[in-house]
């Protein structure tokens, strides 16, 4: 799906778009992806929501630019002021992986007010991070360097990881496809240098704070953040939802397309 709009912060540009009609639901996304990941459920969800699509900055169709830092911590502010220009009422949210994190900082940094919030597969717990994200992190000046070709391989075998059923050839292409240009593989490493522990640490201690509906959704074959990962956060939030997908890894949105779709769509009529 083709962002058309945009939103002007700090000197980025955030690509994003709404469609449907109804109560407001914000999609977020992680790391490596993009929108484009959201974008079908954003789709099949548009005949009873208007749902919200946006990139965060270094990432997909918003800006990359080298000069601007794209830590969870620059996220959380960045979803926070979007919010602040959609002036939405309480929209309910759904976040996968980073999203989770950088929409638990928004909300409990930055004043910002959900109806519900869905939480995917998410980075809200220490520890986090791969072996792959810790190496990038000490060379990410040689591997922001490779031959494109090399950076496709490793991008492709990386992403692919990520799937406990297999990605088409057309997911892949889908996922990659956003950091294949120069600027955005020299973006690819940078997000990944910029991972760091203390922004969730920040917060993780404060999930019992959360006064609203929360689900937690998890793939139960999920290598990336194991599923354990998700009942602790289920146990942290009081009166969590917790939902667990069998058969699904870390992207349960291509796993098990339909069993998420479905517990998502009965979340958002039940907390609408």
């Amino acid at each position: 799906m083709r962002l058309t709009r945009s939103f002007d912060w700090r000197g980025r540009t955030i690509a994003w778009e709404a469609v449907g009609t109804g109560p407001p639901v914000v999609m977020c996304h992680g790391t490596p992806w993009s929108s484009a990941l959201w974008a079908p459920y954003a789709e099949a969800f548009a005949r009873d929501f208007t749902v919200y699509l946006w990139d965060m900055p270094g990432y997909g169709q918003s800006s990359m630019r080298a000069d601007h830092a794209v830590d969870l911590g620059v996220q959380g502010e960045a979803f926070a002021a979007l919010l602040r220009h959609w002036d939405l009422p309480r929209p309910q949210v759904v976040a996968h992986d980073y999203g989770g994190a950088v929409s638990l900082r928004a909300h409990l940094l930055h004043d910002t007010a959900y109806r519900s919030l869905a939480l995917v597969d998410v980075v809200a717990l220490r520890p986090w991070g791969s072996p792959f994200f810790r190496l990038v992190k000490e060379n990410a000046g040689l591997f922001t360097a490779q031959p494109p070709t090399v950076h496709r391989g490793a991008l492709e075998a990386y992403i692919g990881t990520a799937s406990h059923r297999g990605l088409t050839a057309g997911q892949l292409r889908t996922l990659t496809s956003p950091w294949l240009t120069a600027a955005g593989q020299q973006a690819f490493y940078r997000q990944i240098a910029a991972a760091d522990e203390r922004f969730t640490d920040e917060i993780q201690g404060r999930y019992g704070e959360l006064d609203l509906p929360v689900k937690v959704v998890w793939g139960r074959e999920d290598s990336w953040i194991p599923v354990d990962r998700g009942v602790a956060l289920a146990d942290a939030v009081t009166g969590a939802e917790l939902d667990v997908v069998d058969d699904a890894g870390h992207l349960v949105q291509y796993d098990a397309p339909v069993r998420l779709a479905t517990s998502l769509y009965r979340w958002l009529v039940a907390t609408s």
